[in-house]
């Protein structure tokens, strides 16, 4: 049995959260799945946006720290381009879509014989790319008013670029369940199948500056595992692997251990369940602000120091 089945979800470190929000669900059309506080730093969402559901493979996060926050820099020991996945034939409706709401972006490129794609930016210079393909047998959600044929599907792939990707290579692959998809002079594809979703690429980048964090750069990528045995049998492997790990987190809708690579890059793993169903009935995903139970005493004061916000966001129609 494979401990990695493909990625989980992209984290990142955003502003403004209504600027967030209005991106995210807006103008991408995904779901707000769930709106809580960052579990270590409670005075700040954390927002999920995905699927219906939520499903592993399709879910952005974020924590909406500020426009005040200090900008980071994409370069190299970081991830700078996380990718969703789009239907082929959906190419026209995005670039009018985007240039409907102001959105720049780079004009369609090809990469590899079956994938197109355009490079864009959220409001706080986060790296995304929309990849059109006909692989994605994933359902986008319908948040009714992007066409469901055109809808996101989930995260089609993320992108890290390194001084050289031979040690985060290698830890994919032996003990992370990848295998190599693709490979050119400066991009190596590795995935746990050959299917959106399950992609890393590694970039090599020696000649970049060197990745800062802060707003507009991704703090981590969750890889996904089945259940908590799985989680442990991927600590033993870290373990034998010698990289150093945290102990299970529990962040209430799935089991986190978080490590950085060797290219520096923090990496997570995460268990599939329990969902994001399992504090707010399914219908109703993301309306309220839903907190663990440690934080359930502080739930006055974060009503009043947590930014109000509007959702859905009418004015994207």
């Amino acid at each position: 049995m494979k401990l990695i089945t493909g990625l989980h979800h992209v984290t990142a470190i955003t502003g403004n959260a209504q600027e967030n929000i209005d991106f995210y669900t807006g103008v991408l059309g995904l779901r707000l799945v769930k709106k809580t506080v960052n579990f270590d730093y409670s005075d700040v969402y954390h927002f999920y946006f995905g699927d219906e559901y939520g499903t592993p493979g399709t879910i952005m996060t974020t924590f909406p720290y500020g426009k005040d926050l200090i900008n980071g820099r994409h370069g190299k020991g970081m991830l700078n381009t996380t990718a969703f996945s789009v239907s082929l034939d959906a190419l026209d409706y995005w670039m009018n879509r985007l240039e409907q709401f102001n959105i720049p972006f780079k004009q369609p490129q090809q990469r590899l014989s079956d994938e197109v794609f355009i490079y864009l930016e959220d409001f706080d210079g986060l790296g995304l790319e929309l990849v059109f393909n006909d692989k994605d047998e994933r359902k986008g959600y319908y948040n009714g008013y992007i066409p469901e044929e055109y809808a996101i599907k989930g995260i089609h792939h993320v992108e890290i670029w390194q001084d050289d990707y031979e040690r985060t290579a290698a830890l994919l692959t032996t003990q992370m369940d990848h295998k190599v998809i693709s490979e050119s002079p400066d991009r190596l594809r590795l995935g746990t199948e050959n299917m959106p979703g399950k992609y890393v690429d590694l970039l090599s980048a020696p000649n970049a500056l060197k990745g800062l964090a802060g707003r507009g750069t991704v703090h981590h990528v969750a890889f996904a595992t089945p259940d908590a045995e799985s989680q442990l049998e991927m600590v033993k492997r870290l373990n034998a692997y010698g990289l150093e790990h945290i102990e299970v987190k529990d962040r209430k809708y799935f089991t986190s251990v978080y490590f950085k690579e060797p290219g520096g890059v923090l990496f997570e793993i995460a268990t599939s369940g329990p969902g994001f169903d399992v504090d707010e009935e399914a219908a109703f995903l993301g309306e309220n602000l839903m907190l663990p139970l440690q934080f359930e005493k502080r739930r006055e004061r974060l009503n009043e120091v947590l930014p109000n916000i509007k959702y859905p966001t009418e004015k994207f129609r």
